[in-house]
């Protein structure tokens, strides 16, 4: 994808991935706006870089997604760029009865929210000379981790929504690019001093190189062995990959 010159807007961009993304195409001089639930983290992220804006955003919120989408193409018409971000991971237990408040949370934010984030500025986006949308996924929703089931359930859904959104939009002005990153120190699951993971700069550094390319899969190399996992074999490697978290 074409990395300056955009007006890009991201969810959940006040913490975590979407603060390191947001803040590398900034340093790159496009226009960004960044959205989320917590406004102290907008507030404190836009502080630290001039120029950069933000808007308060519930992704599970129908109507909340329609008004912010309606604001965003008043105040920036230029916008070319969505990078859907937000997402919320929790521990869970499948083996139990539904956990119902965990199920409608992580459903309402990781899925339903970038579907209808994307409705609502996808024709928007094909008035644009060259858009992209950059839907992030994760490596759980292609190797699942059992005791974050629903969570790797909805990237793996999220996988599917992005290639059948690329197939029709082929025609289109809008490109569509997914990102599916490892195990990264964030706040997700309380990792940001977590030594298995992947610390968030160089993450945020290779990202943005695989961005800079044409490719539709913007993974960086760790990530490559479970995002080639898929197969015939599959089952037994999910078996490896959960029994390391075994208490």
């Amino acid at each position: 994808m074409k990395t300056t010159g955009n007006t890009i807007f991201i969810t959940g961009g006040g913490s975590g991935i979407g603060r390191g993304l947001a803040e590398a195409f900034h340093r790159l001089g496009n226009q960004v706006i960044i959205s989320g639930r917590r406004r102290a983290n907008l507030d404190e992220t836009i502080a630290a870089n001039p120029g950069m804006q933000a808007i308060e955003l519930d992704i599970t919120d129908p109507e909340n997604i329609i008004s912010v989408a309606e604001e965003l193409v008043a105040g920036w018409p230029s916008l070319n760029v969505l990078i859907n971000n937000a997402g919320v991971m929790q521990v869970d237990d499948l083996g139990a009865p539904v956990d119902e408040t965990l199920l409608t949370s992580t459903l309402s934010t990781n899925l339903m929210g970038p579907i209808r984030m994307t409705g609502a500025l996808v024709e928007h986006l094909k008035q644009q000379d060259d858009a992209t949308i950059v839907n992030v996924s994760s490596v759980l929703g292609f190797v699942p981790m059992a005791m974050a089931g629903v969570y790797s359930s909805t990237k793996a859904a999220i996988h599917s929504y992005t290639q059948s959104l690329r197939y029709v939009l082929k025609e289109t002005s809008v490109s569509v690019v997914e990102i599916a990153p490892p195990w990264v120190q964030t706040d997700l699951l309380n990792s940001r001093n977590e030594p298995r993971a992947m610390p968030l700069a160089p993450y945020i550094e290779q990202t943005m190189r695989e961005l800079s390319t044409d490719a539709i899969e913007a993974l960086v190399e760790v990530a490559r062995p479970m995002r080639n996992n898929v197969g015939p074999n599959e089952s037994a490697f999910v078996t490896q990959f959960n029994d390391k978290f075994k208490s």
